[in-house]
């Protein structure tokens, strides 16, 4: 009698294990794979350093994210030990002249001076660190590459002037220190994809760990033959940085987001406003719109937009409440144009869903299409969702600046616009993978209700 197998079992994807019924009738487990040694190392290296479950357990673009990232970590230790060793050597190491008592009042202020910086910095740019976690996660190792340079310039220096310095370098590392710890959470969010936040942020953190330790030992070896010349540490610290840089872009570019933010929503829009409609899909899938994302500069548009505001900054170009509440009629939301400051500005509703507040958008987004083929002197197609737009370029193509009459003309027909092709668009986007049950456009706190009779406005806390 043949054996027969009852049971198969996989670890993940990786370990696989069959039960099998013998001709006696026992059960017997069998591997499939053969090398029991090496699957066993494997195995630990596995657990100890990758989320469980991996890679069914986080997102696809984890490891070439952590490959990146690990590499950025060892040239980061590397380019530390050489600011430390020069920091070491302005704070007077080695010197007589030097008191403990010197020292000591220097890391008190550049502590203190860290302590308020971070403060401030999280007062004044938090929110946006959601939003854009690729670009601010790229400026945190900038500006902490910035902060070694500074350190190792110390000793090139007067004793005097130490102080300033450890106080900006501290000052730029409290900044990194909040950014990077920011922006990992965002993007710890996005890999894990079996509620194991924690569990992905721990294995991170081990991965780390391990890299800084491995630059540890290398740092241990060069330490001493770069110390006392000058031109060698600088020829390190500039390969180190180079390679840091690089590494970092490498990495956030390499992170694939399915959320919205401005900037990949404004890539979406604008690409399925000119695309012909006879096309299945029009929406960019997320793996082509990521690597599209800026990072480094600001993403150029016709205009700014302004989400969650005041009633008062819709109204600055007009204070006609009748035309907004006309121009922007059974939304969840009241747009205005302002032409002359070449921004748009959106009051969200006390019951607006994320899914208004990306209708939102898009109306901005026909609005800035239209201003752009306005500008460049398009050609329409017939099949594009561009044809309908046509009548909001027209008004754009008038010459001048716009009336107040107009601004609010652009409003009124890109609303229309937006009424026929949103439906559309969004079926698009969620067939494309792009989620839009939450979004990262960051509107501001500011809600307002609405009726034909008056207006109320709040603020929520």
């Amino acid at each position: 009698m043949a054996d027969t197998m009852v049971c198969r079992e996989t670890y993940g994807s990786h370990t696989e294990g069959r039960y099998v019924k013998q001709w006696d009738g026992s059960i017997k487990r069998t591997e499939r794979n053969k090398d029991a040694t090496f699957t066993g190392i494997r195995t630990f290296v596995r657990d100890v350093f990758l989320p469980l479950g991996y890679p069914e357990s986080v997102s696809e673009d984890y490891m070439s994210y952590q490959l990146w990232d690990t590499l950025q970590a060892f040239c980061s230790t590397i380019i530390g030990t050489l600011a430390t060793h020069a920091m070491l050597k302005g704070a007077g190491v080695g010197d007589e002249t030097a008191t403990a008592t010197a020292a000591t009042i220097t890391w008190l202020l550049k502590d203190g001076t860290s302590m308020a910086g971070r403060i401030m910095f999280a007062w004044y740019n938090s929110s946006n660190l959601d939003c854009d976690c690729k670009k601010w996660r790229l400026f945190a190792d900038i500006l902490n590459d910035t902060a070694f340079c500074v350190q190792i310039l110390a000793p090139a220096f007067s004793r005097s002037l130490y102080t300033l310095i450890a106080c900006i370098s501290g000052l730029c590392f409290a900044i990194v220190g909040l950014v990077g710890g920011a922006t990992r959470a965002a993007l710890t969010m996005h890999q894990a994809r079996r509620n194991n936040m924690a569990d992905v942020s721990a294995k991170d953190g081990s991965q780390e760990t391990m890299v800084n330790l491995a630059g540890l030992l290398v740092s241990l070896m060069i330490t001493p033959i770069v110390a006392g010349h000058t031109s060698l540490t600088w020829s390190l610290f500039l390969l180190a940085v180079t390679m840091h840089i690089y590494a970092n872009f490498r990495a956030v570019k390499s992170v694939v987001m399915e959320t919205f933010n401005q900037a990949r929503f404004h890539i979406v829009c604008q690409a399925f406003l000119d695309c012909n409609q006879q096309q299945i899909n029009g929406v960019m899938n997320p793996a082509v719109v990521n690597p599209l994302e800026p990072v480094i500069w600001s993403q150029s548009r016709p205009f700014t937009l302004h989400l969650g505001v005041q009633l008062s900054r819709l109204l600055q170009s007009s204070p006609d409440l009748d035309e907004c509440l006309h121009s922007n009629d059974k939304e969840h939301y009241l747009m205005g144009f302002n032409n002359r400051k070449g921004e748009i500005n959106v009051v969200l509703h006390h019951n607006a869903t994320a899914e208004d507040v990306i209708k939102a958008c898009f109306q901005a987004e026909i609005v800035m299409f239209a201003k752009k083929q306005a500008s460049e002197n398009h050609p329409i197609q017939r099949q594009a969702p561009s044809h309908f737009v046509k009548d909001l370029i027209d008004v754009f193509t008038n010459g001048g600046p716009l009336s107040n009459a107009e601004c609010w003309q652009v409003i009124r027909l890109a609303n229309q616009t937006c009424n026929k092709l949103f439906p559309t668009c969004i079926a698009q986007m969620q067939q494309a993978g792009w989620i839009t049950s939450h979004t990262l456009l960051g509107p501001d706190e500011w809600r307002a209700t609405w009726s034909d009779t008056g207006l109320e406005h709040e603020k929520i806390f």
